[in-house]
């Protein structure tokens, strides 16, 4: 009934797609870093997409499988392995009693996900099983697996003899990259940018800093500089906020991002293109481009879209 934490990685907790409505308490929203991926795999198995999955980063745990079930990865490519035979991400694998999922090698990304058929038992704060490292609260225990861990499953999984032939279309999966050029909107304080500074935004490059993290990412590069100063009154940031740091640098807001931010705001990542940059890590390059909102908002819908329509193929499969 479970999957037992053979050996620990570097960093996995338990993430849904996030923690709502409690922002005016100052509680951040937490979740997948990749929202795509974990929604895209849950719908895969069946699963409601706001069920949770297990966030993985590289070196990953290793996982036995205590119970047949049937599960999918998703995200990251981790070259994972199930009983030393190699296992494609983004399709259905069945797993039996007693077999050990295992993680060789990084070939791309940074955060892979694992979900299951029915989902894990998981503790619930605020309407979410997501996990808060800092509160120490959701998921398994507010805090990252470790060895001899054991996760039971729900009692909601589907009889498991068979392993449907099923695959998500690449055109559907993210267009993952190393070095992706994101689009973005404008935010409250893009227009106080100097023109030279305008320009270097949308036409260099930036790096991913170590000091990076599941809050947000710091970014290097050519320094950016307002018009004048400016004293800002703190207000609310979201997933994907970029704000122009003191030091002239930038930093793109992740999923535990906080709640409110005085820096100035000067972008905004689109929804649509916030996995490619869920999935960099310390030294990745990162490019913009800006779209308008009515685009930003045509994309989503698109994306939307084919998520329906995925939705019909698999009932109809």
């Amino acid at each position: 009934m479970s999957i037992l934490i053979e050996k620990t990685g570097v960093l996995d907790t338990f993430q849904d797609l996030g923690r709502f409505g409690s922002r005016k308490e100052g509680i951040n929203p937490n979740g997948a870093m990749d929202k795509t991926a974990l929604r895209l795999i849950n719908i895969l198995l069946g699963n409601s997409e706001t069920e949770a999955a297990l966030e993985m980063h590289f070196p990953a745990s290793e996982i036995k499988f205590e119970k047949q079930t049937l599960f999918a990865i998703g995200g990251a490519d981790f070259t994972a392995k199930l009983n030393k035979s190699p296992i494609d991400n983004w399709q259905i694998h069945l797993a039996k009693k007693n077999d050990l999922l295992k993680f060789k090698n990084k070939h791309f990304g940074n955060r892979c996900y694992l979900a299951i058929d029915g989902g894990y038992k998981l503790d619930e704060w605020l309407g979410s099983s997501s996990t808060n490292l800092n509160a120490e609260i959701g998921g398994l225990e507010g805090r990252k697996l470790k060895k001899g861990d054991r996760i039971d499953f729900n009692n909601t999984q589907r009889s498991n003899n068979s392993i449907p032939k099923i695959k998500i279309a690449r055109s559907i999966i993210p267009k993952y990259s190393n070095f992706p050029t994101v689009r973005i909107v404008k935010g409250s304080e893009y227009n106080d940018l100097t023109a030279l500074s305008e320009q270097n935004f949308l036409s260099q490059s930036f790096k991913v800093s170590a000091n990076s993290n599941r809050m947000g990412y710091r970014l290097e590069g050519t320094e950016l500089h307002l018009l004048e100063k400016k004293e800002l009154i703190s207000s609310a940031v979201d997933f994907g906020t970029i704000q122009l740091l003191p030091d002239g640098q930038l930093i793109i807001l992740m999923a535990d991002h906080q709640t409110t931010g005085g820096y100035p705001k000067i972008a905004n990542v689109i929804e649509k293109d916030l996995p490619l940059v869920a999935q960099l890590g310390a030294g990745d390059g990162i490019g913009f481009h800006l779209v308008s909102i009515e685009e930003a908002e045509n994309l989503k819908l698109k994306f939307e879209k084919d998520l329906s329509f995925l939705k019909i193929g698999l009932k109809l499969s």
